[in-house]
């Protein structure tokens, strides 16, 4: 940990509605860019308004049973665009993280285990998003902010596929 900013980390973090969706991913895994596009899918009614926290390099924190996250100060409201470098904007000094999206993830199937769709920081779990390399992630976060909206858990219940074609048997490829 550096102080009360919480442990330094290269990720993106931008605020939607009331969470903040952490972006990580190696360099050029497309971090800024997916950090972009949310905030533009929040300026299109797509998700709920949504601002920049961190670009690049932001650090996280445990508090009070939940993770937070703040830009680097140095970095504080710098975005990089690619083809336009590095442009300024609005940022949030700080926010709750609530939903992990990890870019080029190795462990990205159609049909993620259920052990791969968490993430536990500083002791914390977090619902996850694996993306594969070469997808953009941006279509299945907003499915997962428009779906889990109506929730009051971002965790599917136990009855999650019943909204996923019901008329689709799960265990049809075992039978």
């Amino acid at each position: 940990m550096t102080g009360a900013t919480g442990a330094s980390i290269h990720a993106s973090a931008v605020l939607v509605g009331k969470r903040a969706v952490l972006i990580r991913g190696p360099s050029g895994s497309g971090k800024s860019r997916l950090a972009f596009d949310l905030v533009l899918a929040g300026r299109a009614g797509q998700v709920a308004p949504a601002v920049l926290v961190g670009d690049d390099r932001v650090h996280v924190a445990a508090k009070e049973g939940v993770l937070t996250v703040r830009p680097a100060p140095a970095l504080a409201g710098l975005i990089e665009i690619r083809g336009l470098g590095i442009r300024r904007c609005e940022f949030a000094d700080e926010a709750v993280v609530g939903l992990v999206v990890d870019l080029d993830a190795e462990d990205a199937e159609r049909l993620p285990a259920p052990e791969a769709l968490s993430a536990r920081i500083d002791g914390i779990s977090i619902p996850r998003i694996p993306v594969g390399h070469g997808f953009d992630g941006l279509p299945l976060v907003v499915a997962a902010l428009s779906l889990s909206a109506n929730s009051s858990s971002p965790q599917p219940s136990a009855d999650w596929r019943k909204g996923i074609g019901n008329h689709i048997n799960p265990t049809i490829a075992t039978e």
